[in-house]
């Protein structure tokens, strides 16, 4: 008897976990992690999940550890990884401030351009994407990789640091100031080639990726049901911000109609008087769990 067919999808570990758990789960897909485990267990037989930290999930992706994963643009190009990029995926409204990666200095350091770190030291992760940036620039400068607490190294162990930010915050409270932007990211579903490449396997991709879209599509909105008289019609469709055009359909009353639309959780408690006082009755909010175009 043959092997079941696998997908073997990364996970990202540590920060970007619990999010990426969540989003499957909205998207049908329970996932449980056993404590100390690397590999999570989901309810499809037909995925094999494991979980990989984000910095290193290209990699093992390239070279076929992995058919596909979830990890940022950033460490694509740190890895200089030859992976297919299949969709960006934007997890949720708190997380959908891409993070920046950006130089840093100390406030009164004399820097004010790429071309001022000519000879410098500087500190980061991403020592690959520093380099080929400064490259760009014509500036030759000591980049060295930083294991972490990189904030505290100016300006005594470097005199800039390439780190990674989504409102500066933790850099102003170091008494650093961002000089310029190096790159903007935002997760990926990425695979390989040959995984691309495989009928089945492409397919699961597609189908999973369907799934995940549909989930982050429904995230912070609802569905809105509501029967109103034809006379009152225009009013109530003047208030409703509808995602697409609202789905009017007949009632057994000819003089009356149903309206159906999705709008935006945030507006529901101001929308729903409104449509009260145009006419609208019998007025319906429901959850939910995944919209597909």
């Amino acid at each position: 008897m043959s092997e079941p067919k696998q997908l073997k999808l990364g996970i990202p570990a540590g920060s970007l976990q619990e999010a990426t758990a969540e989003l499957m789960r909205r998207a049908g897909y329970k996932i449980t992690f056993a404590s100390r485990s690397y590999y999570p267990v989901v309810d499809d037989p037909e995925l094999h999940l494991t979980l990989i930290r984000a910095q290193e999930m290209a990699r093992y992706v390239e070279n076929g550890s992995l058919d596909c994963g979830l990890t940022g643009l950033d460490w694509i190009l740190e890895n200089d990884a030859k992976v297919v990029e299949m969709t960006e995926l934007v997890f949720s409204k708190v997380s959908r401030r891409p993070v920046r990666w950006v130089l840093a200095v100390p406030n009164d350091s004399p820097i004010q351009g790429p071309k001022d770190l000519q000879g410098k030291r500087i500190a980061t992760e991403v020592v690959n994407l520093t380099r080929r940036w400064l490259a760009e620039h014509g500036v030759t400068a000591n980049v060295e990789f930083s294991w972490g607490a990189t904030e505290v190294k100016p300006p005594r162990l470097a005199d800039a640091i390439v780190e990674v930010t989504e409102t500066g915050s933790s850099l102003r409270a170091n008494n650093l100031r961002i000089v310029c932007d190096l790159l903007t990211s935002t997760p990926r579903f990425i695979a390989n080639q040959a995984a691309f490449d495989d009928p089945w396997k492409r397919q699961k991709m597609d189908d999973l990726i369907l799934m995940l879209k549909g989930a982050m599509a429904a995230e912070g909105r609802v569905g809105l049901m509501l029967n109103v008289r034809k006379a009152d019609l225009p009013r109530v469709l003047a208030i409703l911000p509808a995602l697409q055009n609202p789905t009017i359909s007949p009632l057994a009353n000819d003089d009356w109609v149903a309206v159906n639309t999705i709008i935006e959780e945030d507006t529901v408690r101001h929308i729903i008087p409104q449509l009260k006082a145009a006419g609208g009755a019998g007025i319906v909010e429901y959850p939910l769990s995944k919209i597909i175009d």
